[in-house]
């Protein structure tokens, strides 16, 4: 586990239990071992087990953490997702902050594979956006991968994305893509955000891997495809649901990015009990 990680599990222990938890200090008895087992009270795709247990171990590395499932597995509604094992205060001072990872990423992984299966049968990917939880990115695009969706650019060093500001600085589509070309590190992709057809001919004519269709209506996307003809990847993008999703799904869409798998998906139904 990263660093990073390491530090925001330390962060998120340090923000819960302050300067102690009085509740269990006041009601648990000191030494006092037990059982408990964390449940499914949904159906849902699991995302987060490494993270989770990392804080029980963490909090007290006395803690037994057992546990059959992986990232992406499905878990049925009460079904046992781990099993730990010890001082019954450390589990309830640990309780909070684990399941408070386990249902944010496995309600992006759950969330994430319903947009999957939307596009069933077609060749088109879901990706994810840099519309994140700040401090959980990583975290929350594994939970995307756990749901079967894929990863857009991590952050702004892995990708050139050419948005509408940076052609307003640019003054044009095409001076953008030449300021780009020009400082273009190897084997790194160019993608850029269109708002309108003239935007997508100037763009696909300078040549980019990807052209971004940004906000475009289903009818608007039918015409770009037929105007891109295979010469750059299309992403689309903008307001996409699981209600209106099936009106952007046609021959010549290779990618639908959604902010909302990341940063609105609803929290999974998880819970902890002691045995």
């Amino acid at each position: 586990m990263s660093s990073a990680l390491e530090r925001l599990i330390e962060l998120s222990l340090e923000e819960d239990i302050g300067s102690g938890d009085i509740t269990t200090d006041a009601i648990v008895p000191p030494g006092l071992m037990g059982v408990a087992k964390i449940e499914a009270n949904e159906d849902l795709i699991l995302s987060g087990v490494r993270v989770a247990e990392r804080v029980f171990s963490k909090l007290d590395p006395s803690l037994v953490w057992e546990t059959d499932c992986e990232d992406g597995d499905l878990i049925e509604e009460e079904g046992t997702i781990a099993t730990i094992s010890g001082s019954v205060a450390s589990i309830l001072k640990a309780e909070r902050t684990a399941l408070n990872f386990l249902q944010h990423l496995s309600g992006i992984a759950t969330f994430t594979n319903l947009f999957v299966k939307s596009v069933k049968g077609t060749n088109i990917k879901i990706l994810d956006t840099r519309k994140t939880t700040p401090g959980m990115r990583e975290l929350e695009k594994e939970a995307v991968k756990a749901g079967d969706g894929e990863n857009h650019r991590m952050g702004l060093y892995d990708r050139y994305l050419i948005k509408s500001t940076h052609i307003t600085v640019a003054g044009s589509v095409e001076e953008a893509i030449r300021r780009v070309k020009a400082k273009r590190k190897q084997g790194v992709l160019i993608e850029i955000e269109v708002r309108d057809l003239g935007e997508l001919e100037e763009a696909v004519s300078a040549g980019v891997d990807i052209v971004m269709l940004d906000n475009f209506t289903p009818s608007l996307v039918d015409e770009a495809v037929k105007r891109v003809r295979g010469r750059a990847k299309i992403e689309v993008s903008g307001n996409i649901t699981l209600e209106n999703i099936t009106d952007y799904i046609r021959d010549g869409v290779d990618y639908i990015s959604i902010g909302t798998i990341t940063h609105s998906a609803p929290a999974a139904d998880i819970h902890l009990v002691l045995v």
